[in-house]
């Protein structure tokens, strides 16, 4: 029936999960490179959050009202089902998040936070899922980790006394989103309804808080052009149709594999930032993006089984 939390039944070739999984993380690279094109005009991280929930959810509003029904939450997913996904992805995650970097360097986040959410997703996959861990993709995990700090390159080593609270915030907010891919296909909850469970609430418990305390002033402030594109890329895109995408990408491959990808992140932005930041890619960073694309192939060939 429309609006049903299930999820489909017919099995799409892995090959299509695949594409979806690639497609998000190429979309959250574009959205860490309008970020940073965003900072040097004055936005800062609670601007970001609030494009993304705000532009999300309104956007998705209609869809959301039409779907009401008494007793269910966002989409017609129960409310308990809304919440935790909520709280996984949704303000609490880009809390944490943006607080890692106002103790850590940029690459620390860039190293550790993808990296809590392989990691993570594939004990939480095993012990909530029956996904069975082979060595091939804790090899391939491995590898990516390996790659993901030769993209960081020698700043790694950057920091002062406040940088394990960064890091921890960085491990914690990789955890949060693990936590959201995981429980998405436990309770068995279509990409559609997650992206309304995460974006309504997000605007509900966050928007409030960030108009009272923080106001409209940086964004007003950004030339309409700015605005609009980051209207676009960190509500439209990002707040929405990543999320979608990389839920088609969890039913079909699994959460533990599915969660590889956020490990191109890095890699993407790097790669998109040549045309829109005119930076270069060093070559450690380039190593480090084959190595990352290598160890994602390697750890994706070896299937989603169930334990035994």
């Amino acid at each position: 029936m429309p609006g049903s939390s299930k999820a489909p039944t017919k099995t799409a070739p892995e090959w299509l999960g695949v594409l979806y999984g690639a497609a998000a993380a190429i979309i959250w690279g574009s959205q860490l490179v309008m970020s940073r094109a965003g900072a040097t005009m004055g936005m800062d991280g609670f601007d970001v959050a609030a494009l993304r929930g705000g532009a999300a959810g309104i956007a998705l509003l209609p869809w959301l009202l039409s779907r009401r029904r008494y007793g269910n939450g966002p989409g017609l997913t129960p409310w308990r089902h809304a919440l935790g996904l909520a709280l996984a992805a949704g303000p609490l995650f880009m809390i944490v998040s943006m607080a890692g970097f106002h103790y850590a360097p940029l690459p620390h986040g860039a190293v550790l936070q993808p990296s809590a959410m392989v990691l993570t997703s594939m004990g939480l996959s095993a012990l909530l899922l029956g996904e069975k861990l082979r060595p091939r993709r804790l090899i391939g995990a491995a590898v990516i980790v390996g790659g993901l700090t030769m993209i960081a390159g020698p700043a790694i080593l950057q920091g002062d006394r406040q940088t394990p609270i960064g890091d921890v915030l960085f491990l914690i907010a990789g955890g949060l989103f693990a936590l959201y891919s995981v429980l998405s296909r436990r309770w068995n909850v279509g990409p559609m309804q997650a992206t309304g469970s995460v974006t309504v609430i997000a605007a509900i418990l966050y928007l409030p808080p960030y108009l009272a305390f923080h106001g409209l002033h940086n964004l007003i402030a950004l030339p309409w052009t700015m605005l609009v594109a980051q209207i676009l890329v960190q509500g439209l895109i990002t707040g929405i149709l990543s999320l979608i995408v990389f839920g088609r990408a969890i039913q079909i491959l699994g959460a533990g594999r599915a969660t590889l990808f956020p490990a191109l992140v890095p890699g993407a932005a790097v790669l998109i930032g040549i045309p829109v930041v005119r930076e270069w890619p060093t070559v450690l960073q380039v190593g480090g993006l084959l190595m990352v694309t290598l160890g994602l192939i390697f750890s994706l060939s070896g299937g989603a089984k169930k334990k035994a």
